[in-house]
């Protein structure tokens, strides 16, 4: 077992990301940091580092307890990290998939020109309309 571990290497070994072409490329686009720094993908970790992930709407952290480099089951993730992420960030998390009543389904399409009256009315300012 290893002391040091690049990060790309780890992200997707523990399941974060489907791929290590992913997680490189968040790495890249300054959607992982530890410290507040943006990590590129080549940079080593080590056991015990607090890393920041962000996957919108939250921003997710994570605490090494082991470097590893090939990917592991699902089943021993809980093993090489501890979820360290505030409490706030899961409520907005829930807050955003609540709040998310206008979006339609992916591939349902447009919609319908009734659906599509039927949303305007329910939008429009009349319908919230409070007399005194």
């Amino acid at each position: 077992m290893a002391t040091e571990v690049r990060i790309d290497k780890w992200l997707w070994a523990v399941r974060l990301y489907k791929t290590r072409t992913i997680a490189a490329e968040a790495c890249r686009k300054g959607q992982v940091s530890l410290g507040g720094v943006n990590l590129k993908p080549s940079r080593m970790v080590k056991v015990g580092e607090v890393i920041s992930v962000r996957k919108p709407p939250i921003i997710l952290s994570f605490r090494i307890l082991q470097a590893i480099e090939n990917r592991v089951s699902a089943k021993l993730v809980p093993e090489m990290l501890e979820d360290v992420t505030p409490p706030e960030q899961y409520e907005l998390l829930e807050l955003s998939k609540i709040g998310g009543f206008v979006d339609r389904a992916r591939g349902t399409g447009r919609p319908t020109k009734k659906e599509r009256r039927d949303l305007d009315s329910f939008l429009s300012d009349d319908f919230f309309d409070i007399d005194d």
